[in-house]
């Protein structure tokens, strides 16, 4: 646990009073400083305006707060709602006693996203767009989709797509039906059927988010700085340590939905290999080392060694 949370028990345990109080200690204005420099004090302000124009967040564990906006400030993605780079989002989590507390998550926007893209220096350009009727020409996953934006036939929106080209040329595109991304945010949002949040009040927002983060995560060569935003994105941060070091072995909670921790499409590949490492290394039977076997990539031979060592010790261990 940070120097921060230790004091968090002597303030007011919620409200923006209490948070404001609790922001502006010399430590945590220290700790932003440190990242932010001279706009630290404009980012702390624009944390409580999020809060203070929130009312579910005005109730959320303090904590919490602290830590989504330390994560923003650490990628340097400012939290305002009109700019659309990043969010602090409530979420009531349930507690090992059965009881629940409003804790607040973490979450990028599709532009906070491409910032993050462009810092790289890697990206020629990088874009995203609202697919409406009559626009897409031809479909093919294989060999690439071909649009036509002068032929919009009415408002109806049809998908969601993704683009980007790096400096050395290589050029990727991803396209999501309608149908595709809700069932995306059925699966890894317990919030997209309900009537409140990001999803029911920006649907467009978030297809775009989704569609550009998974061209990114799946195609796209991942900076440190990327990796660390996809990881963090939509969890809840359990502490600070992300600060000490330029890593990406971060500690969350997904309250909206564990499945996204596991996903090999959401977390970058390094964190899903050492996933994979870790599930051979533990495995007391073949049955359960082949569950992994589908998300070891065809030219990773150092892994499908490990594996195959794997299967003929626990081969001979059964005769």
């Amino acid at each position: 646990m940070s120097d921060v949370t230790t004091t968090q028990n002597q303030l007011p345990a919620t409200g923006v009073k209490g948070l404001s109080q609790f922001l502006n200690q010399d430590n945590v204005k220290q700790k932003f400083a440190e990242i932010l420099g001279q706009k630290a004090n404009g980012f702390i302000a624009s944390m409580l305006s999020a809060v203070s124009s929130n009312d579910l967040l005005k109730d959320a564990d303090q904590n919490s707060i602290y830590l989504s906006g330390m994560m923003a400030a650490s990628l340097d993605l400012p939290i305002n709602q009109n700019l659309g780079m990043a969010y602090l989002i409530p979420y009531n989590v349930k507690q090992s006693d059965g009881t629940f507390k409003k804790m607040c998550q973490f979450q990028i926007g599709y532009k906070g996203f491409k910032q993050l893209a462009q810092r790289s220096g890697q990206f020629l350009r990088i874009t995203e767009a609202i697919v409406y009727d009559g626009q897409l020409v031809e479909e093919n996953p294989l060999t690439g989709y071909e649009f036509d934006w002068k032929k919009k036939k009415s408002e109806t929106v049809i998908g969601y797509v993704s683009y980007f080209e790096l400096i050395n040329g290589f050029k990727s595109t991803l396209y999501l039906t309608v149908d595709e991304v809700k069932k995306h945010g059925a699966k890894y949002s317990k919030t997209f059927k309900s009537q409140y949040g990001i999803w029911n009040t920006e649907f467009d927002s978030m297809a775009l988010k989704t569609v550009t983060k998974l061209n990114l995560s799946k195609n796209a060569p991942l900076s440190i700085e990327m990796q660390r935003a996809t990881i963090a994105d939509q969890a809840v941060i359990k502490n600070d340590n992300f600060l000490k070091e330029e890593t990406v072995d971060i500690d969350t909670q997904y309250v909206d939905n564990e499945e996204v921790a596991l996903d090999v499409t959401e977390v970058n590949v390094a964190k899903e290999r050492e996933r994979v490492v870790k599930h051979i290394a533990k495995s007391k039977t073949v049955a359960e080392l082949e569950k992994c076997l589908p998300a070891i990539s065809d030219d990773d031979f150092d892994l499908i060694v490990q594996y195959d060592d794997k299967k003929r010790e626990l081969t001979s261990k059964a005769k």
